[in-house]
């Protein structure tokens, strides 16, 4: 109602109360502050509300032919618009009827003969009622509406991380698990995996900066991009190296991404690795030793154009795991504050050596959220983890 007028239903069979409101608010009616409407009973008065769905405020009379104010008030209550109120009017001795009313559902009342200063601000407080409820309803839609969003947002994006594992169930050389769960509806956390030709696999792991909304819109960007130039160069270093200047005028100042990129010959076991900034992955040997892989250096990318990005090269035997993941891991914080952090992981990879990658990923996020407990969840949470060889 900001910045509209307020139109007003009066309701009441003295001729003379029409001329009066008119002339008392003529100032705002010609400011187009106020819309007066007029009936001479609850009957007109339900049929104008019926065809002017913008009025808020009825000031009716209680005595009235045909059909009197009370059982008018009645009738108004069954619309259930929470947004129309009604301020009931009649002489000052006729307490019992204007306190019917007010049980009745009545916001307020005036007294007859009406003291216009009064009934001036008797509009003026209900009005600003009627304004704050309708700010709220809006507000809420505005919620809902985006709430929606989220949600077909989040599904949008689950749909870009391929979850129907087990997967390459033909071949016997390797096997792969990932798993995400956003902070938000959405995040910013991505991974993904694709056969570059019938020896290799390729496979990534990747953190944007911020959450929500924004952040899934760039993890749609860099998921997308890291595809279509991955399944065009093999080399780790040079597939980064053109994501990250194909990211560049995609970027505004607060936004980057993180990402680890690896190439895994399947028959050989020969992994060729290349990192943006990322957290390094754990090698996870058969015979249950943990060390996370040499840095090659490597910025984030999204920012700096021409910039090197190197890749190492290691030899990988049956049994041994790649274990890829996101701060959200290593960073998860329980009530007291403390966090998760490296050698809990180093621990807990030690501790499930031989495991498949799917138990375990998902012992992983049992062990994190565990450790959490009733802590809220502050950063996405992403691993995926890759075997060379199955059982």
């Amino acid at each position: 109602m900001t910045d509209s007028c307020s139109k007003i239903l009066v309701v009441d069979d003295e001729p003379d109360l029409q001329l009066l409101m008119k002339q008392k608010f003529r100032k705002k009616i010609r400011n187009s502050e106020y819309a007066f409407f007029f009936a001479e009973d609850g009957l007109q008065a339900l049929d104008i509300i019926r065809e002017e769905q913008e009025i808020h405020l009825i000031l009716s009379d209680i005595n009235m032919p045909n059909m009197d104010g009370l059982t008018f008030l009645n009738e108004v209550q069954k619309l259930n618009r929470r947004e129309l109120k009604t301020v009931m009017v009649s002489a000052y001795g006729d307490m019992e009827n204007i306190r019917t009313a007010m049980n009745g559902g009545a916001y307020d009342f005036v007294t007859k003969p009406i003291d216009f200063r009064d009934l001036e601000t008797t509009i003026e407080k209900t009005l600003s009622e009627i304004e704050q409820y309708l700010s709220a309803l809006e507000a809420q839609k505005q919620l809902e509406a985006l709430s929606y969003d989220l949600d077909m947002a989040a599904r949008i994006q689950q749909k870009l991380l391929r979850k129907d594992f087990p997967v390459y169930t033909d071949d016997t050389r390797f096997e792969i698990y990932a798993k995400m769960i956003a902070a938000k509806y959405v995040g910013g956390d991505f991974y993904g995996f694709f056969k570059f030709d019938k020896d290799h696999l390729v496979f990534y792991t990747g953190d944007v900066s911020g959450k929500g909304m924004p952040a899934a819109i760039y993890m749609a960007v860099c998921q997308t991009m890291l595809k279509a130039i991955g399944s065009q160069v093999l080399s780790p270093a040079e597939a980064l190296t053109q994501v990250n200047r194909m990211l560049i005028p995609e970027s505004d100042i607060s936004t980057f991404v993180t990402v680890f990129y690896g190439v895994l010959n399947v028959s050989t076991g020969t992994f060729a690795y290349c990192n943006g900034g990322h957290n390094l992955p754990c090698l996870l040997k058969a015979d249950g030793s943990v060390s996370e892989l040499e840095d090659v250096g490597g910025l984030l990318l999204g920012k700096f154009d021409g910039m090197p990005y190197l890749e190492q090269t290691i030899q990988l035997h049956p049994g041994d795991q790649i274990v890829t993941f996101t701060d959200g891991v290593t960073e998860a914080e329980n009530p007291s504050g403390e966090m998760y952090e490296e050698e809990r992981l180093i621990s807990f990879l030690q501790n499930n050596a031989g495991s498949g990658t799917d138990t375990l990923v998902n012992a992983l996020f049992s062990e994190v959220q565990g450790f959490a407990g009733e802590a809220p969840q502050s950063d996405d949470i992403t691993v995926l983890a890759v075997r060379f060889g199955r059982d």
